[in-house]
């Protein structure tokens, strides 16, 4: 049984390749088989990948099978690429349901590129400044440092907030900063803060698009 993670390679593979030209035919042809054989009805499209793993972590903690739902997260490797992917995957390409979230800055490319595609701009869900910063918000820094030393990151933490350049910054906005520091580090920390998080207090774009996500709510 394939899984999403060979549907997402086989995209990306595509996008890569180009749509139209004859070395994108093998790839796209894959995907399509590949996403019927799964089942995948919606793609959501992200950003990056640790926007992909705060997703699938929120969704899992939900008792969400995202899979079995036919939904599937897709990483972009940047928004610039949305029309493409949007353009691929959308009614005029495998004709899947597109939802996506990103950063207030990203929202023009993901209006655009969904417009382009035909699919509605009501579907992309809109963080602040990035997800990131929604979960440090939700979070708290005091309870977001709590995961940092947890993961015995509170001595490169300190360090960090010590440096001239740090000084007199927003917190929110050091933490932010912090995170993408290290490469791997903003990876880890959305599944690590999404996990922390208190359901309760989950982000409104988030919880806007899980629940925008929900089958329960098809057709109504």
């Amino acid at each position: 049984m394939a899984d999403m993670g060979l549907f997402r390679n086989a995209v990306a593979d595509w996008t890569a390749a180009g749509a139209d030209g004859p070395a994108g035919q093998p790839a796209a042809e894959l995907a399509a088989e590949l996403a019927a054989e799964l089942g995948v009805a919606s793609v959501v499209l992200v950003e990056g990948p640790s926007d992909l793993a705060a997703v699938e972590t929120l969704a899992a903690r939900l008792d969400r099978d995202l899979p079995a739902e036919g939904v599937c997260v897709v990483s972009m490797g940047g928004a610039m690429n949305v029309g493409r992917y949007a353009r691929l995957l959308g009614p005029a390409g495998l004709g899947l349901r597109l939802t996506g979230l990103c950063d207030e800055r990203e929202q023009p490319y993901f209006d655009r590129g969904f417009q382009r595609a035909g699919a509605p701009r009501h579907e992309v869900f809109v963080c602040v400044e990035d997800l990131e910063e929604e979960l440090i918000r939700a979070l708290g820094i005091r309870r977001v440092e709590g995961v940092i030393e947890a993961e015995g990151d509170l001595v490169p933490w300190q360090t960090f907030v010590r440096q001239p350049a740090q000084r007199g910054r927003d917190p929110h906005h050091r933490m932010r900063r912090f995170l993408g520091t290290k490469k791997g580090r903003k990876i880890r920390y959305g599944h690590l803060l999404a996990q922390a998080l208190d359901l309760a207090l989950l982000p409104a774009p988030l919880d806007a698009l899980l629940t925008a996500l929900d089958p329960a709510r098809a057709g109504r």
